[in-house]
């Protein structure tokens, strides 16, 4: 158990930590993170129970299962662990703050989640977990946090649309990995090692736009890409 338990959270705590140590200016409190992360784990529970019976008692086609029984059901809760956790919390005082934050309960959910899958499957699956559905959940946190970050440091029409933005994207980001990995069992790294090196390429990408500045009250003339 002790190997399965190793296996399922090392790749999480190695992409928590390499986000974590890409903040530019001032790294996060690690108490808040572990709170945060410890949410993401909790998380597993309810979100298991509410899947479980929605499976069982609905014959749900594999384009819901993806986008609306695992998308958007994983991510909602998510991003409002991660709003109500963190977002409102003093700590986070800069644009970087939300990737932090985000990934760490996004993380903290994938690791349960793979122990639980590892447990069942055997530990021979670690290596395609770790690239494929842990990766996942990182990226998917990173750009939730990217967008949560912009909100917290825009006013108006604008903050609007990057809250909804935080949630938007990473669900149907989340929904198009579900669906291609139900979809396309036999060719599965045909279609999923573009999807993934896009994922990386638009997270790292927002990891660098949001190192560019630290707040706008600071930093004005900061740079705000979207």
């Amino acid at each position: 158990m002790l190997a399965v338990i190793s296996a399922a959270v090392a790749p999480a705590i190695a992409l928590l930590s390499f986000f974590y140590l890409k903040d530019k200016y001032e790294t996060e409190p690690l108490s808040l993170v572990v709170k945060v992360y410890i949410f993401g784990v909790l998380l597993v529970f309810p979100i298991m129970v509410i899947q479980f019976g929605i499976n069982e008692e609905m014959n749900v086609p594999s384009f819901v299962e993806a986008f609306f029984v695992s998308g958007t059901l994983e991510e909602f809760f998510k991003w409002f662990l991660v709003f109500y956790g963190a977002y409102l919390h003093e700590e986070f005082n800069e644009p970087y703050d939300g990737i932090v934050y985000a990934t760490a309960l996004s993380l903290g959910f994938a690791s349960l989640e793979n122990i639980f899958y590892l447990y069942t499957f055997g530990i021979e699956e670690a290596l395609v977990r770790a690239l494929l559905p842990v990766s996942g959940h990182a990226l998917f946190g990173v750009i939730m946090g990217f967008y949560l970050g912009k909100g917290k440091f825009s006013t108006g029409r604008r903050k609007k649309i990057y809250l909804t933005l935080s949630l938007l994207l990473p669900v149907v980001l989340h929904g198009t990995f579900n669906f291609l990995l139900v979809s396309s069992t036999k060719y599965i790294f045909f279609y999923m090692f573009p999807f993934m090196i896009f994922l990386w390429w638009f997270a790292l990408r927002k990891v660098r736009i949001a190192n560019t500045a630290i707040t706008p009250y600071t930093n004005p003339d900061a740079k705000t890409g979207i």
